[in-house]
């Protein structure tokens, strides 16, 4: 009982692994790398412009 539990797990996991990669899935993906600050790199949180003061 515990094998077929384990199992089911592990088959699980794959799938999911298998629908994490792609990109469909996750469509704020592409979006997290168009928020970052030209400058430094950093990831801007909100409307506030970036800490370092250059955008």
């Amino acid at each position: 009982m515990i094998l077929k539990i384990v199992t089911l797990f592990l088959v699980v996991i794959a799938v999911l692994g298998m629908f994490g990669k792609l990109r469909w899935i996750l469509p704020w993906k592409n979006r997290l790398a168009s928020d970052k600050c030209r400058h430094c790199g950093r990831h801007r949180i909100g409307k506030s412009p970036c800490p370092c003061g250059k955008a």
